[in-house]
């Protein structure tokens, strides 16, 4: 699913115009990215958590080359799905 199609479900499922549903989408998405931005964690029940999680620096290889290449540390969207959300999938 794209984006603009999760726009028009959103649209449908709630009667209201692919406009006002694109805010809400767009606003719910940066919603996310700013407590995430802050280190925070964004919990939606029966639907999961979003979380930032540190990676350490760490050494890997050029694919190409075989050389070895440092991979600086760095901070990472993590998504886990919560329980309604892993039940609506295995029906």
């Amino acid at each position: 699913m794209t984006k603009n199609e999760l726009i028009a479900a959103v649209a449908d499922k709630a009667q209201m115009t692919k406009t006002a549903a694109a805010s809400a989408v767009d606003a719910t998405f940066d919603a996310i990215t700013g407590a995430l931005k802050k280190g925070g964690e964004v919990k939606i029940m029966g639907f999961g958590n979003f979380r930032v999680v540190k990676r350490a620096a760490r050494e890997g290889r050029d694919p190409r080359t075989g050389a070895p290449v440092k991979i600086k540390a760095a901070r990472r969207p993590r998504f886990s799905a919560g329980k309604g959300l892993k039940d609506a999938v295995n029906k």
